[in-house]
């Protein structure tokens, strides 16, 4: 039997092992196989040819991580969905049976899709907040901002207040809860767009969820 320095053996560092998963798919230890700008185009020719397909579906086609398929395919069909209900009129459970989504694989798709019309039919009275911020001087432009959904059934958005005079660094709207002021300009949404209660340096502003624009501009003025 040989014997080795015991320095040697001390300092060795074994190779770890590469695990390899059985079947098809993503190998476990492995990352995503297709980089995340390209996967929506990639999912959205396997949607195209098959409407009933399954997150599984495309972890085995692109060797993706199982959740990373599950949102990509959600996201995409939410998306669609929405699309045809602004064009038809529809439902979100008649979008989906029209686009030969299956209803047990679309739940979240439709309930997003709900939420992402909510926020197109919110765009035309962000866009008049914003021209009436820039107005009164408190943005350097008065581009509408978007909508966000970081929360499945909940629209938001932020402005950031960059003028010279501005009474706060950015404001955000929640469909929810209405205006309030951010002390943030970077991240004015906060950690899980969870909604604080009001204090010195966060202001509920205005009343009701959609305020007149002028309205929230003297709600603004006299907060501060």
């Amino acid at each position: 039997m040989e014997h080795w320095p015991r320095h040697v053996v001390r300092d060795h560092t074994p190779t770890p092992r590469r695990i390899v998963s059985s079947g098809t798919g993503r190998p476990v230890g492995v990352g995503d196989q297709v980089p995340r700008d390209l996967l929506p185009g990639r999912v959205a020719l396997l949607l195209d040819a098959d409407p009933t397909l399954t997150a599984a579906g495309v972890t085995d086609q692109l060797g993706v991580h199982r959740n990373t398929a599950q949102a990509a395919l959600t996201a995409l069909r939410a998306q669609r969905v929405a699309d045809v209900m602004t064009q038809q009129g529809v439902s979100a459970a008649q979008a989906a049976a029209a686009l030969g989504y299956p209803a047990a694989l679309t739940r979240r798709a439709s309930t997003r899709a709900e939420t992402i019309v909510r926020g197109r039919q919110a765009r035309p009275y962000l866009a008049g907040v914003a021209r009436a911020l820039h107005a009164r001087g408190w943005t350097t432009t008065d581009t509408p901002p978007a909508v966000q959904h970081p929360a499945q059934e909940e629209c938001f958005a932020a402005l950031v207040l960059d003028g010279p005079q501005a009474p706060a660094p950015a404001l955000v709207w929640s469909e929810r809860h209405g205006w309030r002021t951010s002390t943030s300009r970077r991240h004015p949404l906060g950690r899980g767009a969870a909604w604080p209660p009001p204090d010195p340096s966060v202001r509920h502003l205005a009343t009701g969820t959609t305020p007149p624009p002028d309205d929230l501009v003297k709600a603004l003025e006299t907060s501060c």
